[in-house]
């Protein structure tokens, strides 16, 4: 039998604010065990929570992304459930009135196209705290920091069909709120996790099967093995007769499998209820039209100007706008080389892009500036260095001996532009090798390469390309 994998995702962004959702303790990652928990996060009686409200704007900014409805009137919830790091007993969620509804994201075909997933919801929570085993013997040790980290779970219809297409929502998404501010991404601290409902059916058939949530998937190749490993334990238990139970599972990525947690609840379950100690959440008009107001340039739109306005392949296009900060640095430095933009394209996903991942550095981080790199490639475009020695003195800059002009002259890099010059080295070229020039004289067009690098050679590298070129198949014809 044909089977068709069927994916919805709940993703949990932890929001960029720095302190938690109803209390004011640090939301900043490292600190010591439950040394940012507060009697709020803590759950002792007498205390109320309050609202962050950067928490609204954050979500408010994220649903008018996805052209999503922003709810005017929303409601907090407890989501009641016994656990060791959730010391209140209950979860300060959003269920019948969540901040943002009815949204959606485009996402791109591996073959070819693209594919529309619907955004069902995205609202406000606490997140829970965190169990500790390592270094514990027969203990569990519990840590309260992130105990009310506030958080936007976003939960899309199960319009998935693939793995594949799974990591690529994801990415979607992290690349969305990155650029939105409103996460920073984190996915090794936990501030960008999802869990994922997988089920599967017959091709052709309408009604959804039964479901398994996979919890706390933190890796974009992580949550395409546990998909793929679930579909597969899926087929294989109906296809050998039984049934499909509805439950929680863990992936074990040392042992890529999924493993069972829990049985599965549902809302009943949790016994929801609306918190008696937050009032609703009422936004008008004119704060929604002050987020829209600043609104960044998104994902989408950034790429399709970038093929529009600069002429860039697609490919390019998607590492040149893969985070917010890489598209500015693209953008200052197209600017500054002016009728050129694929030239700075190249750099910036070649040698800048190498140097960055073989350091481990995030774009923020580079050690050479976009006017830095600007003003390197204006040095090839007037011919002053030779593409082949820019990137010489590309990794010089890298290295902090200075500016692309410093260089430039401390080690006499420029390119040799003199006619006179590069013709004195042909000449010596092509009488020192008499077999060579036959060959080409004969049909052998590919000799022409030899003798360009011998003059390149013997100029070490500083002899303009295009004239040694021209000047080589003058003297030759």
């Amino acid at each position: 039998m044909a089977w068709e994998t069927v994916v919805g995702l709940e993703i949990h962004a932890q929001l960029a604010t720095q302190s938690k959702i109803f209390s004011g303790s640090s939301t900043a990652f490292g600190a010591a065990p439950n040394s940012q928990a507060s009697l709020i996060d803590l759950g002792f009686p007498g205390v109320l929570p309050v609202l962050n409200g950067e928490v609204v704007r954050l979500a408010v900014r994220f649903g008018l992304a996805i052209g999503a409805t922003i709810a005017s009137r929303s409601v907090f919830a407890r989501k009641n459930y016994f656990y060791p790091d959730l010391p209140k007993g209950y979860q300060i969620s959003q269920y019948e009135l969540p901040i943002v509804h009815t949204g959606s994201v485009e996402i791109p075909l591996a073959e070819g196209g693209s594919k529309t997933v619907r955004i069902t919801r995205a609202h406000l929570e606490e997140d829970a705290g965190k169990s500790l085993h390592e270094n514990l013997t027969d203990a569990t040790g519990i840590d309260l920091n992130r105990a009310g980290t506030p958080l936007l779970e976003i939960v899309s219809e199960p319009d998935l069909r693939s793995a594949a297409e799974a990591a690529t929502y994801m990415r979607e998404i992290h690349q969305l709120v990155r650029y939105l501010g409103i996460c920073d991404g984190n996915m090794q601290e936990g501030s960008f996790r999802c869990d994922a409902n997988v089920s599967i059916r017959p091709t052709g058939e309408d009604k959804l099967g039964t479901r398994a949530e996979l919890k706390n998937l933190n890796s974009f190749r992580f949550i395409e093995k546990a998909i793929n490993y679930e579909v597969e334990r899926q087929i294989d238990i109906l296809e050998g007769g039984g049934q499909v139970v509805q439950e929680t599972r863990l992936y074990d990525a040392d042992r890529d499998e999924t493993r069972p947690m829990r049985s599965k609840e549902e809302a009943n379950d949790y016994r929801y209820f609306p918190d008696p100690d937050l009032l609703p959440v009422e936004i008008d008009d004119s704060f929604i039209n002050q987020v829209r107001a600043d609104l960044p340039e998104l994902p989408a739109a950034k790429r399709k100007r970038f093929i529009d306005e600069f002429g860039l392949r697609a490919d390019d296009v998607a590492a040149l706008t893969a985070s917010r900060a890489m598209a500015d640095y693209f953008e200052s430095v197209a600017q500054a080389v002016g009728n050129d933009p694929k030239l700075a394209a190249n750099w910036v996903v070649g040698e800048l892009a190498a140097a960055l991942n073989r350091d481990d550095l995030e774009i923020e981080a580079s050690r050479v500036a976009p006017d830095a790199l600007a003003q390197l490639l204006q040095r090839i475009q007037d011919g002053t260095v030779s593409g082949k020695i820019a990137k010489e003195v590309f990794e010089a800059m890298w290295a902090g001996e200075g500016s692309a002009d410093d260089i430039i002259d401390k080690q006499g890099l420029k390119q040799i532009t003199d006619t006179g010059a590069i013709e004195k080295v042909v000449d010596e070229i092509l009488a020192n090798n008499a077999a060579q020039v036959q060959q080409y004289r004969d049909g052998n067009q590919k000799v022409l390469g030899f003798f360009v690098g011998q003059v390149m050679k013997a100029t070490q590298g500083k002899a303009n390309p295009q004239q040694v070129n021209e000047l080589l198949r003058k003297k030759l014809s």
